[in-house]
């Protein structure tokens, strides 16, 4: 059976909820124990990332992220009637999220916001690389040339957590508007929150043009056409 919108939308809702509460909630733990290391924190990601795909990803494709979402539909393989209704669920997950981490942090807390380290030009150049690779690992595997399965969730979710625990230091690696947004409203701080805006969205289309260049195609006279 197909799902519905409504299920869709839920599963949107929950899976980026959870995305905000262990992802960014590994920040925070961080921020208060000290045990978990940035390392710890990329690992979070990039389980939580796997475990949304493996649970939810039948259910509504597991975007949990308004950039992978518009990206889909850029690669025409996404309703464009269900990109706004995909999106808006993805910023009440965050919301939601972000609201119950606040609940453990402790006061003055930035909720696992993302900052530059070094300026926002060069996180915006950070925050564009990453998602162009994320998105196109994204498109690739979920093609219908590759199987699918197991192996999806976990390419992905393995992408994810290399390029947290490579680029974090640098922009927070968040590739993700919702991710971003969410700590920075219920934190009040703002530093820079376009670049996980306009980055996210840049390197997506990127990442399209991409898939489309790397598509194969078969050649004329060839044995796919005869």
């Amino acid at each position: 059976m197909t799902p519905t919108l409504r299920q869709c939308l839920l599963a949107e809702v929950l899976g980026t909820a959870f995305l905000l509460i262990f992802g960014t909630g590994a920040v925070v733990v961080d921020e208060q124990a000290h045990n978990l290391g940035h390392g710890g924190v990329a690992a979070a990601f990039g389980l939580i990332v796997l475990i949304i795909i493996q649970g939810l990803g039948h259910v509504s494709g597991a975007h949990v992220n308004p950039a992978v979402t518009i990206g889909f539909w850029a690669a025409g393989r996404f309703p464009g009637r269900r990109v706004l209704p995909y999106v808006l669920a993805q910023l009440v997950g965050a919301g939601l999220g972000s609201w119950a981490v606040r609940l453990l942090a402790s006061p003055g807390s930035l909720l696992g916001a993302t900052l530059p380290a070094h300026g926002a030009g060069q996180a915006f150049g950070v925050e564009l690389g990453l998602t162009f690779w994320l998105m196109l690992v994204i498109l690739r595997v979920t093609s219908s040339y590759y199987e699918q399965g197991l192996l999806v969730g976990l390419t992905i979710s393995a992408t994810v957590w290399l390029e947290a625990l490579v680029g974090g230091p640098l922009s927070g690696a968040s590739m993700n508007p919702a991710r971003s947004l969410a700590p920075a409203l219920l934190s009040g701080n703002f530093t820079a929150a376009w670049v996980y805006v306009a980055a996210p969205l840049a390197g997506v289309l990127l990442a399209v043009l991409a898939d489309r260049l790397l598509q194969l195609k078969p050649v004329v006279g060839g044995p796919a056409s005869t």
